[in-house]
Order: C-alpha cells, then structure tokens, then sequence
C-alpha cells in the first residue's frame, strides 16, 4: 500500500492527510503564531501509524461487537469500541461502524495534546471531530449527494459538542435505511458515528416492493455487513410514506437524546425533514464559519 501523504491546502490554512481508505482535511487556529504549524505537525505525525494499528485486529474488528468482547491495545480501536459498546445488545454491530469518526477524534487529540488552539477540527469524509476554545463558534454546512443545501448548524463550547457525522442511503457507505442522510452532533465524531448510522438505518419502510436491496457482501466482498441486506435504490415515497419512515427514525433520536447519547439530530428524506435537540433548536443559523 502507498505511504500516507500530506499537502497543505488554499493558503496553507488546511491540511490534507491520506492513506489508503482514510481522507482528511483538517484546519487549525491558535493564539501561538506557530500554533497551525504545530497542530499540523502533530496530526501528520499520527497519521503515520493509524491505519497501520488498524490492520493489526482488522478481522475482529469487523466482527460483530460483544458486551464481553476484549478491548484492543491500539488507540483508534479502543473508540470505536467504547462508542459502540452502549449499542451492541440492541443490535448486529460491528466496530467497524465507528471507524471514521475514531480516526477523526484521535488525530485531533494529537493536535491538542501538541499546542494551545482555540478551534480545530478534522473532517474525516463527513465524519468531523471538532475542538472550540469559549467564545468560539463553529458551523456545520449540511447537504445532499448533488450539493443542495440542506440547510446549516452552529454551535460552540457551551454546548457541548465534539462531533458530527453523517450517514444515509446516499453516503459513501452502505445503509439499512432510506434517508437520503441524518447528521448528528455528538460529544465526539465516534458518537455521532454510531449514532447517525443507526438513526439512518431506523428511517426506513420494511416490506416496501420498490425499495431496492442487495447483500453487502455482493456490492463490496470484504463487508463487515457480510450479507445483510442493504439498500441500493429508493423510489419516489408520498409524503405519508416519508412521514412514516421519518417519523421511526425520529423516535430512535429522541431516545439517544433522552439518554444523552446525542446533542441533536437532522434527517432528511426527498425534501421532508426532522429536527431535534440542538438541530431544531438553532437550524439554518447563518455564519461566517462554514466548515463541511
């Protein structure tokens, strides 16, 4: 496999990470001059054995996820493990499903563990661990596949905050459900991994003849979905089969919100949306911080 790389992006006030599977773009801002050069460094510098440390336990970390199951020794694992752990006796889970939002929080720990920054962030394909210092703010563009606004979400330190992502019958990665997307904040990108994937899953019409489904392990061999059915095409749905479907995937918010799990929730189906926590209470805010 090719070596990770790095290249600084715009005016040198972004840096872009890649390696194999993994893609970030990551920006940074402190009160030291050299503050963004540091954070840079430091990201680079851990990027260099994530993936490496993945690999090692690769096959146990696509197989479903215990209560009892042993936590690994690398670092990036041992989130994912944490923030699916809540969940696995709900449901078929793998670590797997917390993989983009782990690499995230970890490679944004290394920058803060290296200097003083009032905001930083690392979007990993969506999937965003975000740091704020007081009086800091931060928003959050959200969007279709074919780049619609879908509408923004600003929020700072106070409220409590480090993570987005993103998932849906529309994202890069597979889906049970049928919402074109659901974004969820979350205390960290791990969190709102697992829980924008499982909330996506949940909006969903069972039983609907022209939902389309296939095996995962058809579309991508080494899935740790293995065959479980996923959704490869959504028909045009009424606004009462929307609702329906929103209306499901809603309650599963409102239970991770009830549980603290989550700080709020969007979720998006052919032009119909619901909003709660954090989402409701401030969407569409304008701002001149858009990162997304």
């Amino acid at each position: 496999m090719q070596s990770p790389t790095a290249m600084l992006l715009g005016q040198g006030d972004r840096l872009h990470l890649n390696h194999g599977p993994i893609d970030l773009i990551i920006g940074a801002d402190g009160p030291a001059p050299d503050a963004r050069r540091r954070a840079f460094e430091a990201a680079a510098a851990r990027f260099e054995t994530i993936l490496e440390g993945l690999v090692v336990d690769l096959d146990q970390h696509r197989r479903r996820l215990l209560c009892d199951t042993p936590l690994p020794t690398d670092p990036v694992a041992r989130r994912m493990y944490t923030a699916v752990l809540p969940f696995c006796t709900q449901t078929f889970l793998t670590p797997m499903i917390a993989v983009a939002g782990s690499v995230a929080d970890e490679v944004l720990a290394a920058m803060r563990d290296s200097v003083l920054l009032t905001r930083a962030y690392v979007n990993n394909g969506g999937d965003i661990a975000v740091h704020l210092a007081q009086d800091v703010a931060f928003s959050i563009a959200m969007a279709q596949d074919d780049g619609c606004d879908l509408g923004r979400v600003r929020f700072s330190r106070a409220d409590g905050i480090g993570g987005v992502a993103t998932s849906g019958a529309r994202g890069r990665s597979h889906s049970f459900g049928i919402a074109d997307s659901v974004t969820v904040l979350a205390k960290s990108a791990a969190q709102a991994d697992v829980a924008a994937t499982l909330i996506a899953n949940a909006v969903d019409l069972p039983g609907h003849r022209e939902v389309l489904r296939e095996p995962a392990c058809a579309l991508l061999p080494d899935s740790d979905l293995g065959d479980q059915m996923v959704v490869t095409y959504v028909p045009r749905l009424g606004r009462a089969q929307r609702d329906v479907a929103l209306v499901t995937g809603a309650a599963l918010a409102q239970q991770f919100l009830d549980a603290g799990h989550v700080k709020g929730a969007a979720l998006f189906l052919q032009g119909d949306v619901k909003m709660l926590g954090h989402c409701a209470a401030r969407p569409n805010a304008k701002t001149e911080l858009e990162h997304a």
